[in-house]
């Protein structure tokens, strides 16, 4: 992601600098008074919390705090999703938003740098989400929160939602991840019709692809990075997405300075390190059987995650509770291309699950 990430960037940064430099102040001025929550009942901090034995960020944001809480688990792998917040602001009238810069990821990276985060691998990430929820169920006075993953967090997702539903009140992936052991090859497949159907224009991103093979347990950090620049610049609304949603996000962010930015960037390659140890996972070997409210809502068009497989698992999925939903003229980061729609369907299918559930025993 980071490789396609630079590679917009270029693109969208060839205006002259110095006008760009002054219409971002103004823009992240703006964006900072619109996120300032003074309802009486409301949250709005963030700070380190001890986790895992590094600091870890972790923001609290909501208008009233009698909403359901959301732990949001980012996506990239390292991508933290506090950019978003200016998109995301109505959200939080509705729930109470937990965005938790996970370790290689975000402030937290920014603040230890490559050599304090500790140990990266999916099973620590996995301990420090546990250990992040216990903070949360203790800092905010709930038994449960209400999981929702996007992209690459999914992996992580699943396995929580999976196994603790005495600490998750219902899961939510969207850009939903369906691994399946490297069985699964329908974005590998569709990514070679593209490259074919653009002829030669596309003949030395083709051979690249299909020398990279399907087989992603093959694929090295710069192999994944590469397939997933040509997966999102191969196809006009992905490209699209990356421009308006994605950059406009990191350039106008007000939390983040120039250097902060940076700093973004590097965690996200720093975390590329996940991607092959995820390679070998196999949700449906993990298990379909959730026992808390299970919902995807994907983009119709998402050709980096498509909606077809996250269907296929979802159809094999049990749970009190289940719903599929596309959100149109979307590819992937749906919910944040989209953010008006994704909050359409959290109210309607989502909260109403989520609160008619008995209290954790």
């Amino acid at each position: 992601m980071l490789v396609t990430i630079a590679t917009v960037s270029a693109a969208a940064l060839a205006a002259p600098v110095a006008g760009l430099l002054g219409y971002r102040q103004l823009k992240r001025a703006a964006f900072a008074g619109k996120l300032r929550i003074t309802a009486p009942a409301g949250i709005e901090e963030s700070g380190f919390v001890r986790i895992g034995g590094i600091d870890q960020w972790v923001s609290i944001r909501g208008e009233d705090r009698r909403n359901p809480v959301v732990l949001e688990i980012l996506g990239g792998p390292g991508a933290s999703n506090l950019v978003f917040l200016p998109r995301t602001r109505a959200w939080e009238k509705h729930f109470t938003i937990v965005r938790w810069d996970m370790r290689g990821a975000g402030f937290t990276f920014a603040a230890g740098g490559p050599q304090g985060q500790g140990e990266l691998t999916h099973q620590q990430l996995y301990r420090d989400a546990l250990e992040v929820t216990e903070h949360l169920r203790a800092r905010l006075g709930v038994d449960r929160l209400l999981l929702v993953a996007n992209s690459f967090g999914t992996v992580l997702g699943l396995r929580l939602a999976r196994n603790h539903p005495e600490l998750y009140s219902g899961y939510v992936g969207t850009d939903q991840n369906i691994i399946d052991g490297g069985r699964e090859r329908t974005a590998y497949d569709a990514l070679l019709a593209r490259l074919r159907a653009a002829g030669r224009k596309k003949e030395k991103e083709l051979a690249a692809a299909v020398a990279m093979g399907a087989d992603r347990s093959k694929w090295t950090t710069k192999d994944v990075a590469e397939y997933n620049k040509l997966v999102l610049t191969s196809d006009p609304l992905s490209y699209d997405t990356m421009k308006t949603v994605v950059m406009r996000s990191l350039w106008f962010s007000p939390l983040h300075t120039l250097r902060g930015l940076r700093s973004y960037l590097k965690a996200m390659e720093f975390s590329e390190r996940l991607q092959p140890e995820a390679a070998a996972f196999d949700e449906r070997a993990e298990g379909t059987d959730f026992r808390i409210p299970f919902f995807v809502f994907q983009g119709d068009s998402d050709v980096l995650t498509p909606p077809a497989p996250a269907k296929r698992f979802f159809d094999d999925v049990t749970a009190p509770v289940k719903e599929f939903a596309l959100i149109r003229d979307a590819s992937h980061f749906a919910s944040f291309r989209h953010p008006d729609r994704f909050l359409d369907l959290m109210l309607t299918h989502v909260r109403p699950a989520v609160t008619a559930q008995p209290a954790a025993r």
